[in-house]
């Protein structure tokens, strides 16, 4: 069974086919800029070279139709036909309290995702717009909505209530829910798979640092707490996202620098995390060479980054009572090793011992704890994409 991964942005398209016979990609791609001018499509298939086509991709409709074209063309193509596609798996950002697992796609789930957009202005709307365009050209191909937040529906309510008049939440669900539930799940079935243990008998730290970064403590094969909160804005500091803060902080801001709500958002979204404190970049490959160079504020922006998720750790240790394995995913997990390095060191406590000639690797799936380690750490590349086929095969049979 060959299924169709779409993760839709509002001016992009990101896309990989699997067969799902024996999981592997047979192509992937992105159409940007899509309802802007120079809009183009990258799409590879695997063992092959990129291609770049430029279009004029005015709606996500006609991305979806160069999507197709591009699987099937008889050079760079994979498909003879498109009706070789079995079944869409469509990654949705929020579900709120609505979605607790993955769902086939009909259309209640399309308003419920549409009422969650007040949640996710940013994502929730362009995911509708996807699952439209790809209803519009596959129109008897099944669909499954696959949620970022499905996983920490889990969560016991003492974690996710902020303490605030319990009326506000009834109100407007405000609440934690979490974020990156897909790549938590995925990383921590792989590390029972690779710990040859059940997932159920588990006590995981799973640390997903990229540019958007959280951790989870997955109890038992459920998340038990994560550190992204009501938006993703909560929890570590991250490339422009400046994570917890005092509240105090927004409306000191809106009185001595009279910035306005909007003002307040895009400064701590967009212009804060380890950029606003380097001053350098929001890519954590930059800011390392400016600290090797002396950049004293670089370096203060990757320990406090490093500190953080050191922090959380902790936290998560103590909640679960414990920790069996750690695990490292996502950009900055699977490739920087000053950075695992810096949040690894001095967790004797835990009995965290790491090998650091092993810690080196960049990108790859290795156990780099020392044999006398009781804590297995591991770095394990996530696959997103590969888990939203899993689960839209698991409903669609």
């Amino acid at each position: 069974m060959k299924v169709l991964v779409i993760n839709t942005g509002s001016s992009s398209l990101k896309y990989q086919l699997i067969d799902m016979t024996n999981e592997l990609s047979l192509a992937k791609g992105v159409c940007d800029r899509i309802g802007l001018e120079y809009s183009f499509l990258k799409h590879s298939k695997t063992g092959g070279e990129s291609i770049v086509i430029e279009k004029d991709l005015y709606n996500h409709k006609l991305a979806i139709k160069e999507v197709i074209s591009a699987l099937t063309d008889s050079d760079h193509g994979v498909l003879d036909d498109m009706s070789e596609i079995k079944a869409v798996g469509h990654r949705i950002v929020h579900g709120g309290e609505g979605f607790k697992d993955s769902v086939i796609i009909d259309d209640n789930v399309i308003n419920v995702i549409n009422e969650c957009a007040d949640l996710a202005p940013l994502h929730n709307p362009a995911n509708i717009v996807g699952i439209e365009a790809c209803k519009q050209i596959m129109p008897n191909v099944p669909m499954v909505a696959v949620f970022d937040t499905a996983f920490h529906q889990t969560m016991p309510r003492y974690a996710y209530i902020y303490a605030l008049p319990y009326e506000i939440y009834e109100k407007h669900k405000l609440r934690r829910y979490g974020f990156h539930g897909t790549s938590h799940k995925y990383v921590s079935e792989r590390a029972a798979q690779l710990l040859e243990r059940p997932v159920e008998n588990l006590k995981i730290i799973s640390c997903h640092l990229g540019n958007g970064a959280s951790i989870c403590a997955i109890k038992n094969g459920k998340s038990l707490d994560t550190s992204m909160g009501f938006t993703p804005l909560q929890g570590l500091c991250m490339g422009t996202r400046s994570g917890t803060i005092d509240p105090a902080v927004i409306t000191f801001l809106m009185d001595k620098e009279k910035m306005t709500v909007k003002d307040v958002s895009d400064f701590l979204n967009k212009k804060s995390g380890v950029l606003g404190v380097s001053g350098v970049s929001s890519d954590f490959r930059d800011i390392e060479e400016a600290a090797d160079n002396g950049d004293e504020r670089a370096k203060l922006s990757l320990d406090i980054f490093c500190y953080r998720v050191k922090r959380f750790i902790g936290d998560y240790a103590a909640v679960m009572n414990g920790v069996d394995a750690i695990i490292f995913t996502a950009g900055i997990g699977e490739n920087n090793a000053y950075v695992r390095k810096e949040i690894l060191r001095d967790m004797d406590y835990l009995g965290v011992k790491i090998d650091w000639e092993k810690n080196l690797v960049k990108g790859k799936e290795i156990d780099i704890s020392a044999p006398e380690s009781t804590v297995k750490t591991l770095i394990i590349p996530t696959n997103e994409e590969l888990a939203i086929a899993r689960e839209t095969v698991k409903l669609i049979g």
